[in-house]
């Protein structure tokens, strides 16, 4: 029997439709909007807490509470140190990447008491987040956990950069762009008008009832 001749490509089919990559969703098809309103950040962090066990879960209610309340990217939330939170003054040194500007900014009660626990858990490391074996937290460990509990939590598949946008809630509570500016690092002030752009209280006072 004569043995099979192997082609070294696969013939033509001149017949069938040529294949294409399949194109990237676009962020509207998986999620409403692109940042989460104070009611649904509190319900991911109690969400966070309870289904999470020892002490992942309040490692994953307070890097949900941090990432929001700081504007900080995945990268930016695993890489806090404790050297640079002083809980006794209350006040922690935030450091951006892609060219941010870094400041120093106030800790508000509920990241103090989340912190503090935190420290309680984990006397020991440098990091902030970490594992149960005392490793550093990953973005991509963060990332899976964010896209479960947000499952959980709500209708739709949460991303990181939803917390990111802490700027719409300062926007709504009249802060200034420039203030704003400062507080999430951006070098340019035109990646921060967005965020009053957005922000539902500028409509405010429109009607008279």
């Amino acid at each position: 029997m004569a043995s099979a001749q192997l082609l070294p490509f696969p013939a033509p089919d001149n017949g069938a439709a040529s294949t294409s990559l399949p194109t990237r969703q676009p962020n509207s098809a998986t999620r409403p909007r692109e940042h989460l309103t104070s009611v649904e950040i509190d319900k991911l962090i109690a969400t966070a807490r309870a289904r999470g066990r020892g002490g992942c879960a309040q490692r994953d209610a307070a890097a949900i509470l941090l990432a929001y309340s700081h504007g900080l990217r995945v990268s930016e939330l695993v890489a806090l140190r404790w050297s640079r939170f002083y809980l006794s003054d209350g006040v922690a040194h935030i450091t951006r990447r892609k060219n941010g500007r870094p400041s120093t900014q106030p800790l508000r009660d509920p990241e103090l008491r989340a912190m503090r626990q935190l420290r309680r858990l984990w006397p020991e490391g440098q990091f902030v987040l970490q594992t149960e074996g005392g490793d550093p937290w990953t973005d991509v460990g963060f990332r899976k956990m964010l896209a479960r509990t947000g499952e959980e939590a709500g209708p739709w598949r949460v991303h990181p950069h939803e917390l990111r946008h802490a700027g719409y809630r300062l926007a709504n509570d009249g802060v200034d762009n420039r203030t704003i500016q400062a507080y999430l690092g951006h070098a340019n002030i035109t990646r921060t008008v967005r965020y009053t752009e957005f922000a539902a209280d500028r409509f405010a006072g429109l009607w008279q009832d």
